[in-house]
């Protein structure tokens, strides 16, 4: 496409993954970085000679104010998505969100609904969902080779923390802060959590979950499991204090299909195990998918939607909305030990 004009993106914020964002567009040709933004214009300026952008701002304020910025990439801590996605939108910019995209179901619907008010797309980001691998597990879904679903499990867990729940690193680290919405469930649960809306199609009607909490008052451990309407039913596990894990599996009438659900391509390639039919002795195939930075699928992918209204392939609305529904319900099930009905609503 000769003729696409790349979406101009600012970044709101100098957190690591806003440099993986940045490394991940370079030298796209639908989008590219003009200005990235920082309460200290030290860090700023820092962030963009680092990395080649243009532009540093010392203010978030001064970042949506900026007429050349088109789009705002938010990396921002947790409980702060909400806030700085509707003020972006409210300045006419569209918005691309780090997962999750906020604390509660409310903050959801009016993160959507504000999109709508100002005429902008908002799209929340998973860079997962915009890989060969996701989208072939989406074919494999729609065209129902798996029948209908009745067991999902998704892990995703790495390790800042020991199994006593003690910082391993900077006990600093907004992921075990739990003013900011740190915790093992809003980081790798997300993933965990959107990659089984995925599968089941459909929002959940309960969760029970269980957990374990780090020294810092976070969310460790948790596992928990969910109920859909159709039958289905999910088991999500995560982790702040594992060896690292991301992995996922579907099982339906007919089939089953086995995935990474990766954000990035190991070794170029993604692969995704498919058996296909009921006995439990047929073989699984390897399904060779190509694969390549997450970032820079899910930037591209976002630039075609602003551009022509089409080619967003990563996290829809009710999948968004859903999956906060969704951690909302599991959160609120770990501390009361029972099991919580999600909104219907």
């Amino acid at each position: 496409m000769s003729d696409f004009v790349p979406l101009r993106y600012g970044i709101l914020g100098a957190a690591n993954i806003a440099r993986q964002f940045t490394r991940g567009m370079a030298g796209s040709a639908f989008g590219t970085v003009v200005a990235v933004a920082s309460r200290g214009a030290e860090k700023a300026a820092a962030f963009a000679k680092e990395l080649g952008i243009p532009r540093s701002l010392a203010s978030y304020e001064a970042l949506l104010a900026d007429p050349e910025v088109e789009a705002i990439y938010i990396p921002l801590p947790n409980d702060m998505h909400a806030e700085w996605a509707i003020k972006a939108m409210a300045a006419g910019k569209h918005v691309l969100c780090e997962k999750p995209l906020c604390l509660t179901g409310a903050e959801a619907r009016a993160i959507y609904d504000a999109g709508r008010k100002y005429g902008v797309r908002m799209c929340e980001a998973y860079p997962y969902m915009s890989q060969p691998q996701t989208l072939r597990l989406r074919e494999l879904l729609a065209d129902g080779t798996l029948g209908r679903v009745q067991l999902i499990n998704s892990s995703f867990g790495f390790s800042i923390a020991t199994p006593d729940g003690v910082p391993t690193g900077d006990p600093k680290n907004i992921r075990l802060d739990p003013a900011r919405g740190g915790g093992a469930l809003l980081d790798a649960g997300t993933y965990a959590m959107s990659f089984a809306r995925i599968a089941a199609g459909e929002r959940p009607t309960r969760a029970f979950a269980a957990q374990r909490t780090t020294t810092t008052g976070v969310d460790q451990t948790i596992a928990a499991t969910l109920e859909f309407p159709s039958g289905a039913v999910a088991q999500i596990n995560c982790s702040l204090s594992i060896s690292g894990v991301r992995e996922a599996m579907v099982v339906g009438e007919k089939a089953v299909v086995q995935t990474s659900y990766s954000n990035h391509a190991p070794a170029g390639f993604l692969p995704l195990r498919v058996k296909r039919g009921i006995p439990g002795n047929i073989p699984f195939d390897m399904e060779h998918l190509p694969g390549g930075d997450g970032f820079r699928a899910e930037g591209e992918s976002f630039a075609r939607l602003v551009r022509t209204g089409a080619g967003w392939n990563g996290c829809s609305e009710a999948e968004s909305v859903d999956t906060v529904l969704a951690l909302e319900a599991i959160a609120k099930s770990a501390k009361s030990g029972g099991w919580v009905e999600i909104d219907r609503g």
